[in-house]
């Protein structure tokens, strides 16, 4: 099959940006060219247009426009243009395009089009019980209302969506995303620094990161010689107004802890392997996910993770079997199994291994790679 994919971000050289969006993607397409397909990825807004070709995927980059007013619009047309100009010269069978910003709003292609709930703004805000922009809610209900059909990385992603979008009579179909397994081997996991906690995503309170302060104090009045470790951009942070939430982190945090706590900034996908080797324990507070890609892969390299218990986490892991789940604000619980993780061992390796084999059964690329296709082709004549 010719398979078209809409992004804002991908994890390449020449992209601007690159997250748990981009990076399954990523995944999908690589795995999907292996299988002897065909992708195309349509990245926007990016600095210039470009097209070129690496391991079995094109590229087309599409460079950001500026216009006098109704930007809205008009570059959502422009973007349109150039995806049904490849769609009508390569003979593209199907397009997926992400649901965040609804940025398939007013487009319309000779092709199905197929959504995939990466995340909504609505979907977070929802998470959150923040109130929602009109103009999001306006472009993201217009886009859903476009696709022929849906695919949710978890069941819980789906149902939620469904409900907030209103979806009748059109299909949700969950297809976990996936992992290039021996990608993401750890042929040592006994080796890490002791009392490393590590945090890797978005510096951004939807993270569940400002929620880190108080739950490393009762790491550190049970485990002295514990150290945090963030990786990630930083954001703004909607509540306060301030434009770093690692400065609202930062207040939250004791002063006496601040030595013990080291944010990395942004890191390659390279680094972030090398970080999730060296790492005791992996955490992710969460408030706002789909599934959260970080999460299974540092499952799949045989951590032990501290997960978010929110709704789409129970897909993820067997509590206390390869993982733990405790929801974001329960300060004392969180602690607790990251103290517990500390300071056992055998408790870190059976976790850890029991994480790679529940990411081997639920989460291998190529087994997803079927299931995508045996659905891209429903809607295919």
């Amino acid at each position: 099959m010719k398979i078209g994919f809409i992004t804002p971000e991908f994890p390449h050289e020449k992209v601007k940006h690159a997250a748990g969006l981009g990076t399954s993607i990523k995944n999908l397409v690589t795995a999907l060219a292996i299988a002897g397909h065909q992708p195309y990825v349509f990245v926007y807004a990016q600095n210039e247009d470009e097209v070129f070709e690496e391991n079995g995927v094109k590229f087309i980059l599409i460079k950001d426009e500026h216009y006098k007013f109704g930007k809205w619009y008009f570059y959502r047309k422009h973007i349109q243009r150039v995806v049904q100009r490849e769609i009508s010269n390569e003979k593209i069978d199907i397009l997926e395009v992400p649901d965040w910003t609804g940025i398939s709003a007013f487009m319309k292609f000779t092709i199905p089009v197929v959504m995939r709930f990466h995340g909504s703004d609505t979907y977070f805000c929802f998470l959150e019980g923040r109130k929602q922009k009109a103009k999001n809610k306006f472009f993201e209900k217009l886009a859903v209302q476009g696709a022929r059909a849906y695919i949710a990385p978890t069941s819980y992603a789906g149902k939620e969506s469904g409900k907030l979008f209103g979806i009748i009579g059109k299909e949700i179909r969950t297809i976990h995303y996936g992992l290039e397994l021996s990608k993401f081997q750890n042929d040592a996991p006994d080796n890490y620094t002791k009392g490393n906690i590590l945090y890797i995503g978005t510096i951004i309170r939807k993270k569940g990161v400002l929620e880190l302060p108080e739950i490393f104090k009762q790491v550190k009045e049970q485990y002295p010689q514990a150290k945090l470790l963030l990786a990630g951009s930083d954001a703004s942070d909607i509540k306060t107004g301030n434009s770093s939430t690692w400065q609202v982190f930062s207040q939250l945090l004791d002063e006496n802890l601040k030595t013990d706590v080291d944010y990395l900034g942004k890191v390659s996908y390279q680094q972030i392997q090398q970080l999730i080797n060296n790492a005791h324990v992996c955490v992710f507070p969460t408030y706002a996910e789909t599934l959260g890609m970080v999460t299974i892969e540092s499952m799949a390299m045989k951590k032990p993770v501290v997960n978010s218990s929110i709704g789409w986490a129970q897909e993820l892991m067997e509590d206390g079997k390869s993982g733990f789940l405790v929801h974001p604000s329960n300060h004392k619980e969180y602690a607790d199994k990251i103290v517990a993780l500390l300071q056992d061992d055998k408790l870190c390796a059976t976790i850890g291994d029991k994480a790679n084999a529940y990411v081997t059964k639920h989460f291998d690329i190529t087994k997803q790679v079927a299931k995508n296709i045996t659905f891209y082709k429903q809607f295919v004549k």
